[in-house]
């Protein structure tokens, strides 16, 4: 499992980076597209993503599986518990 110290947010796009990092790194819930990331929902992540977006899907994917704790991804109850995991 990658450290939160190791992760390398370069493969997203500059302006998603910094919400990617604060989820990640605080539990500070991102906007929607990203939850649909983190979240595992295709269909949410297509509804609510830029047209930048949209044409980098592979490239979240590839960070979710390479770069991301297991723990703070793949379903909308694992984001809950991430979340709620990084309150103190």
């Amino acid at each position: 499992m990658p450290q939160i110290c190791d992760i390398d947010y370069s493969i997203l796009p500059d302006y998603m980076q910094d919400g990617a990092r604060l989820y990640i790194e605080r539990g500070i819930l991102p906007g929607s597209f990203l939850q649909s990331v983190f979240s595992n929902d295709l269909v949410g992540a297509f509804a609510t993503a830029d047209p930048t977006n949209i044409k980098r899907l592979y490239d979240y994917a590839d960070f979710l599986f390479n770069e991301c704790p297991v723990e703070c991804w793949g379903s909308r109850e694992r984001v809950k518990a991430w979340h709620e995991s990084k309150k103190s």
